[in-house]
């Protein structure tokens, strides 16, 4: 597979991993992709979970139970460095589709799945005040750069020591200012 041969467009994947490493898996590849900075590769890795009541001795007991064990679903774009990172992540055995190819879900199977992308809206906009409500960043005021929907995250700019520095957070991190 050449680099020419990839779009780059962020689709979602289904990895196989051993059974009991979903949660690994997903930790050592954010952790990966942080260090190797390919954040402009992957969007989101999922654990599908849903909540099951069990009611246990007249107690009503709330757990999460993994929807598809053995799976983790990543929307990423695909390249050579980020298939061969996903693939040679400690517990995955392979994507899930034909042959080496990984084979992205189609709009379909994501709506029946129940992870259709929904959109976030967000308050604030470009130029607006922002304060800081949790993080390494809690307290800090400062001016939004930039708003990305698809990875639910905001470049805000903060002052620190004197200088603008541009610090991204999630987008529940920060709040518009009243």
């Amino acid at each position: 597979m050449s680099q020419k041969d990839y779009d780059m467009i962020a689709r979602w994947y289904v990895v196989h991993t051993y059974s009991g490493y979903e949660n690994k898996v997903k930790k050592d590849l954010e952790n990966t992709i942080k260090n190797r900075e390919l954040e402009d590769f992957f969007f989101d890795i999922i654990v599908p979970m849903e909540e099951q009541i069990e009611i246990k001795d007249g107690k009503k007991k709330t757990n999460l139970k993994k929807v598809f064990p053995g799976y983790v679903l990543i929307k990423m774009i695909v390249t050579e460095e980020s298939w061969y990172i996903v693939r040679n992540t400690r517990g995955v055995t392979g994507f899930v589709g034909s042959g080496t190819d990984p084979i992205p879900l189609t709009e379909e199977e994501i709506r029946n799945m129940g992870f259709e992308d929904i959109p976030v809206n967000v308050d604030y906009d470009i130029n607006e005040q922002v304060q800081v409500m949790n993080g390494p960043f809690e307290g800090f005021v400062g001016t939004v750069q930039e708003i990305n929907k698809e990875k639910h995250k905001v470049k805000v700019l903060v002052s620190m020591f004197g200088r603008e520095t541009p610090v991204e957070l999630e987008f529940s991190q920060v709040q518009k200012m009243k």
